[in-house]
């Protein structure tokens, strides 16, 4: 994956109702470790990284590139938001286009902050990118994740097959804006 290319980066922090979206600092490098150990986070990821092999390699500010966002409650991170650009190692469908990821600790699941947060993401880059379309890859398994990329406007491209598991490609096109929650149902 490579950044998204002439966009100023890290922006000014974004603010939601109860989330900041922020670059990420040294103080976060815990709930960095904490992500990718997770085997819980990485259920329908491939699997968690060993925590010692992450706290060896890991460097004092992880996540430090453009498009990574430290999703933050209360001064503290409980997520993470990404958006890069899908290279050759993705689905053709995703080629080339903006790659909506997150990661979230178990702990904030449950209460709207993922939604929160990507839709904040995804307006951003609307302002910096306009016109930007948006991949999104999740595997079929994964039912919050599925009903989250509905939500956010993102509609199936296709379905195929990586980490022994069906996954499911959307794409959201920045002409159709996310739908809010009351207009769906659960």
């Amino acid at each position: 994956m490579t950044g998204l290319g002439g966009v100023t980066w890290p922006p000014a922090p974004i603010r939601t109702d109860r989330l900041v979206l922020r670059a990420p600092e040294a103080r976060d490098r815990p709930v960095f470790i904490e992500l990718l150990a997770s085997a819980e986070v990485h259920t329908y990821l491939g699997g968690p990284r060993p925590r010692a092999e992450l706290e060896r390699e890991l460097p004092a500010v992880p996540g430090r590139w453009p498009g990574s966002f430290v999703v933050d409650l209360d001064g503290a991170m409980i997520g993470q938001i990404l958006l890069r650009r899908a290279s050759e190692r993705h689905r053709p469908a995703a080629l080339g286009k903006a790659d909506l990821g997150y990661l979230f600790l178990p702990r904030a699941w449950g209460r709207g902050y993922a939604r929160e947060s990507c839709a904040a993401a995804l307006e951003w880059l609307d302002g910096v990118l306009p016109g930007e379309p948006v991949v999104l890859a999740t595997q079929t398994a994964n039912v919050a994740s599925m009903r989250l990329a509905a939500r956010l406007g993102f509609a199936e491209v296709e379905r195929f097959t990586a980490w022994d598991a069906e996954q499911w490609l959307g794409l959201r096109s920045p002409a159709a804006p996310p739908r809010r929650p009351a207009d769906t149902l659960n």
